[in-house]
């Protein structure tokens, strides 16, 4: 089976596709749970572990395992001073970047099968292969249950499919170059069957909606600008905690390894703290652009970079996310599907009127769509440690939805309102570097 336009198949090798998705999500558990393993042989080779009995060995590296999957584990850890009383709490702080690692294998996978199918038999494919991945889930987590760490057995089977299937779906769209050919519905026609008022809606909803994401991805990209910044500018702080740990060459690299997993999480702290939102780093804290009030930290290098007390110009960082709005207004107005200006127009005689109601309403709509991606990232990134104080790390999704949606609105305001004016700008500029005509 094989998504092109010719419809020709390419089955590759001669079986059923269940059975071919089966072997391919199969292979991509195996080899994350090999990549996953390898740093914990590493500490086990330097004798970095008490008990470093092989079972012991192998249930950590399922646990872990199921984390980057997104699956919580429940910990029985012992209250300080009283080792006969366990203190239950929840493991839910999930890697961001290790998570990538499943999701890549399943975009790989995605590929693999959309070029062994047909439009309409690809579904036979992916159902093995979630049903397997589905299956290799629920077998890790009731193998490497323990008395201290609890799994929830229907979390280990369905949560690790979320972020196998989303790369599955996107690597198979990849390689059949469009929705309509991937599910075989032709978008083409259905948008000819609409009304043209319903396809202006469409058109203006959509660049909406795109003008939000790259307002979101500009004021992301801004934030990881600046965390890098802090790390570089901290970074003495950060070699004196190694240093003080002492933790030898496996568990250094071991730690470094497990800081660049939590990497995009940190990118997104960094967005919700130049928002002006903050983010927790223990229950009853909090740091961002306008201070930082933070209790006792564990000796983990990273955190040696976070800002502390109250910070003179930290206001300055909000207009991160204002300057990425104006990009996103700019992109829109670039765009040229401002519909609702043109029907409001049509309407309305007063000018001022329509384009200042048109361009506060987009400035509306982009920045809640803004706020709306942020408060998912948000959600992605938080989590709990499981340990004391470390219950509530990260940002809150709500409050950073409404400092994110209020300053990109705000941006994009500006930005629509001063796009006319930076085109101008920009075209005389093209006009001094064309050559003179002889």
């Amino acid at each position: 089976m094989k998504l092109r336009a010719d419809q020709t198949g390419d089955r590759g090798l001669p079986m059923p596709l269940w059975l071919q998705g089966a072997l391919e999500s199969a292979q991509a558990a195996v080899i994350s749970a090999l990549i996953v393993a390898a740093p914990i042989i590493a500490v086990w080779a330097t004798a970095g572990f008490r008990n470093s009995g092989a079972d012991v060995l192998a249930r950590l590296a399922g646990q872990a395992w199921l984390l980057i999957h997104g699956v919580p584990l429940l910990l029985d850890t012992a209250v300080a001073g009283s080792a006969s009383q366990p203190e239950p709490g929840t493991l839910s702080l999930i890697p961001l970047g290790l998570s990538l690692i499943p999701f890549l294998l399943a975009w790989r996978a995605g590929r693999r099968l959309a070029r062994a199918s047909y439009t309409d038999q690809l579904w036979q494919a992916l159902l093995g292969s979630w049903l397997v991945y589905a299956g290799f889930g629920l077998a890790t987590g009731f193998i490497c249950r323990t008395d201290d760490v609890g799994i929830g057995l229907w979390s280990a089977a369905l949560i690790p499919l979320v972020p196998f299937a989303l790369g599955m779906v996107i690597g198979a769209r990849r390689e059949a170059g469009s929705w309509s050919r991937l599910i075989g519905v032709d978008a083409v026609a259905w948008l000819a069957r609409a009304s043209q008022h319903s396809r202006w809606a469409g058109s203006y909803l959509g660049s909406a909606v795109k003008a939000g994401f790259v307002a979101l991805m500009a004021s992301l990209a801004m934030s990881a600008l600046l965390l890098a910044a802090t790390l570089f500018v901290h970074w003495n702080l950060i070699i004196a905690v190694y240093e003080a740990l002492d933790a030898g060459a496996a568990g250094g690299a071991v730690l470094t390894i497990v800081q660049l997993g939590f990497l995009p999480n940190l990118a997104v702290f960094a967005l919700a703290w130049t928002s002006g939102s903050g983010f927790a780093l223990g229950v009853g804290s909090q740091a961002g652009a306008l201070g930082t009030a933070v209790g006792p930290l564990p000796s983990i290098p990273v955190f040696a970079a976070v800002p502390a007390g109250s910070l003179e110009y930290g206001f300055a960082a909000l207009v991160v996310p204002v300057l990425a709005g104006t990009l996103a207004g700019w992109w829109f107005l670039r765009e040229g599907e401002n519909h609702f200006d043109e029907w409001l127009s049509i309407k309305v005689r007063a000018r001022w009127f329509t384009a200042t109601v048109s361009t506060l309403a987009l400035g509306a709509m982009v920045g809640a769509v803004a706020g709306l991606l942020a408060a998912g990232l948000a959600w992605l990134a938080r989590g709990s440690a499981g340990i004391g104080r470390l219950t509530d790390i990260g940002p809150d999704p709500l409050r950073t939805a409404l400092f994110v949606a209020a300053e990109v609105g705000i941006g994009v305001v500006i930005g629509y309102t001063a796009g006319p004016w930076l085109e101008r700008r920009q075209k005389l500029r093209e006009a001094d570097l064309e050559p003179a005509s002889p």
